[in-house]
């Protein structure tokens, strides 16, 4: 199958829809299909307003058209609803051509965080973006029964994966060499360092030993500045991030807006149990209303770290292994949509473009 996949994210962005999508190429190589991705960095960028580091394509549906045109896909899928997926959202609808999206954000929550935006008026804009989609894949079922109250359709459940080669086992926490020797326990935090990740509520935890955070975002300046205790370590590459979730004795996951939030599993994967809210994403990566699994959750933070301290590095890497990208590769294989209808006689119906 000829797959074209359209996103607004990917390298060298660093967050889980990136992660997620750029384990996903190889396994969809591997089962013997072509991937055509269409990404910012084939085009003219400039920065998302508010948010360095990432870069958004500029004016892309004649660019983007073309390559689809010379490619002729069999399934289109759209994972992000930034400039390119919505030239493709276009292009699919002028063509007759049927697509799928995916729903890996909740931007509406975001841009309440973010500008003030009400909350219903962003999810009618997101509502709007992926009524004509065939398929709409969705991280976990509390999102999708979200969703689904909203008026959302087409619904399908989608989950991800980890890398537990890279992301390896240990039965204690390691030495990490970046940060030398830390007071114990080591709390760690790893994403997006931005607006809608409830860091703060991490930061504030009344906890012994030290807090690390990993990760850089719009509000990174002043959270460094009101913490000058914590440990701050930008960007790291993915083996050098590997040592780093190995070495912490709690992994923080603060955030109640993420649809998944990749970065549980990858810590699970090394041993390193989660203290979450009990929210969508952490209720579905760690396994259990409580998250006794892959780690605890609670209403009250710090609860929940006192709780995950407790849970066996081996039950949160066993919990990390009922996740995998070839499993993710099938699902989502699963949910693709022929692009192009066929007519009682078996031909293939596509209507001409139209240009802009």
């Amino acid at each position: 199958m000829r797959i074209a996949l359209i996103t607004d994210a990917w390298t060298p962005q660093v967050n889980g829809v990136v992660t997620t999508l750029v384990e996903l190429v190889p396994e969809l190589l591997s089962r013997g299909h072509e991937v055509l991705v269409q990404h910012p960095g084939l085009y003219r960028t400039r920065p998302c307003p508010g948010y360095p580091g990432i870069d958004l394509a500029v004016r892309p549906a004649r660019a983007l058209a073309a390559a689809l045109d010379r490619f002729v896909p069999d399934a289109v899928h759209i994972a992000t609803e930034g400039p390119l997926g919505w030239a493709a959202r276009r292009y699919c609808q002028r063509g007759g051509l049927a697509f799928s999206t995916a729903f890996h954000t909740k931007f509406p929550e975001i841009l309440q965080s973010a500008t003030g935006l009400p909350l219903g008026l962003g999810y009618a804009v997101f509502r709007h973006f992926h009524r004509p989609a065939s398929a709409v894949m969705l991280p976990t079922q509390g999102v999708l029964r979200m969703l689904d109250a909203r008026g959302f359709r087409n619904l399908r459940g989608w989950t991800h994966g980890v890398d537990t080669r890279l992301f390896r086992y240990v039965d204690y926490p390691v030495r990490f060499d970046g940060l030398g020797d830390l007071p114990r326990p080591v709390s760690l935090y790893v994403g997006r360092v931005s607006y809608e990740k409830n860091i703060e509520a991490f930061l504030a935890l009344n906890v012994p030993g030290t807090k690390v955070v990993c990760g850089v975002g719009p509000v990174l300046d002043s959270l460094r500045e009101r913490h000058p205790q914590v440990r701050w370590l930008g960007v790291l590459p993915r083996e050098e991030l590997a040592r780093l979730y190995a070495s912490a004795d709690v992994f923080v996951f603060p955030s109640r807006a993420d649809t998944f939030g990749l970065v549980m599993l990858e810590a699970m994967a090394t041993g390193t149990p989660v203290a979450a809210f009990p929210v969508d994403g952490p209720t579905e990566v760690l396994g259990a209303p409580d998250g006794v699994r892959g780690g605890a959750l609670h209403t009250d933070l710090g609860v929940a770290w006192e709780r995950a301290r407790r849970v066996p590095r081996s039950q949160a890497r066993a919990r990390a292994l009922d996740f995998s990208w070839s499993e993710t590769a099938r699902l989502f294989e699963s949910h693709l949509v022929p692009a192009r209808a066929r007519s009682a006689h078996g031909m293939t119906c596509v209507m001409k473009h139209s240009r802009e």
